[in-house]
């Protein structure tokens, strides 16, 4: 019996020395900065110094009042929505479309592949591929330019009382920069989407469509009322992973015109506010930029837990509700 207790010792011992680096790697790079952020968020830390006094909640009450921020918020919520509705959409068509049986597709496993290529690429090249495709002033003759001229389309500026035909400068409306950095995240992201959702599906039980087939059932009617209802979980999961990466939307938006978020800050999202905030040539507030970091988590969790609320299955509520009572 001992011999047993000491070998399960042993065996207790190893098992920490394997997950040793792993809990000090992530202390090092995870907590330890985290918790650093939170304390750096009630001091007055600025620049380059290391000495600082501590403010309370005055970085705080600043966050609440500070219209930047809340455009910031904005702005991050108009470029999610615009891109995340459409690739749920796709994803989801597509997901069932190539996880169907019966249409017995020739070269599934290619048509997935292709469709989740452009996750592999890195976000800030692919920014400054889109910023060189649209480009102006330096880059008049960039790709879109040259390609609406071929047609004879330009766009026309007024100089000295005359009219003038002039390369367009995509970047000045504010629309197309939003709806740009959208499609770049749409583009990139649908093919994960995709193979998250396909996964879902080959998890539920084929004798349910099986079942569903010998009482007659439809393409259709198999995905609205098995297909969809058993992959809740999965587009929770969706749901709430697309929300926190859109929450961090940094990359994409800040190198695709001039770190600012320009035009107008249209696309100037929270973290790329914070960054500018903490770190940008003037100022280096980063005390203030450790608060909208702090902001950024709670907004986080208060979008999370409203998607929680919205996806609970409502019968299961009632169940709970029947029982209690």
């Amino acid at each position: 019996m001992k011999r047993t207790i000491g070998h399960e010792t042993r065996t207790q011992r190893w098992g920490y020395f394997f997950v040793a680096p792993f809990v000090i790697v992530f202390c090092i790079f995870n907590l330890w900065p985290t918790i650093n952020t939170f304390v750096l968020s009630f001091t007055d830390l600025r620049g380059l110094r290391s000495d600082y006094n501590f403010v309370g909640l005055a970085n705080f009450a600043k966050l609440v009042k500070d219209q930047y921020f809340w455009n910031a918020l904005k702005n991050t919520f108009i470029i999610w929505m615009i891109n995340f509705i459409p690739q749920l959409g796709l994803a989801l068509l597509l997901a069932i479309w190539l996880s169907d049986l019966r249409l017995k597709l020739a070269g599934k496993n290619l048509f997935r592949a292709i469709i989740y290529m452009p996750n592999l690429l890195i976000a800030a090249s692919v920014a400054m591929l889109f910023r060189s495709l649209f480009g102006w002033g330096s880059h008049v003759n960039a790709p879109a330019n040259h390609f609406l001229r071929m047609f004879g389309i330009e766009d026309t500026a007024i100089v000295n009382g005359e009219v003038v035909k002039e390369a367009f400068n995509f970047f000045r409306n504010i629309w197309f920069a939003r709806g740009l950095v959208s499609f770049i995240q749409w583009w990139m992201w649908y093919g994960y989407t995709m193979i998250i959702l396909m996964a879902g599906i080959t998890a539920i039980p084929t004798s349910v469509y099986e079942a569903a087939l010998i009482d007659g059932a439809s393409s259709r009617q198999t995905t609205w009322h098995i297909t969809l209802p058993l992959l809740r979980p999965i587009i929770l999961y969706v749901l709430v992973t697309s929300a926190i990466g859109g929450m961090q939307m940094f990359d994409i938006p800040f190198l695709l015109t001039d770190t600012r978020g320009n035009p107008n800050f249209s696309i100037m999202t929270t973290t790329v506010y914070q960054y500018t905030t903490a770190f940008g040539q003037s100022g280096m507030d980063r005390a203030y930029g450790a608060t909208i970091s702090i902001g950024i988590f709670f907004v986080t969790i208060i979008l999370s837990l409203i998607i929680f609320f919205f996806m609970q299955d409502r019968s299961d509520l009632k169940k709970q509700k029947g029982g209690k009572a």
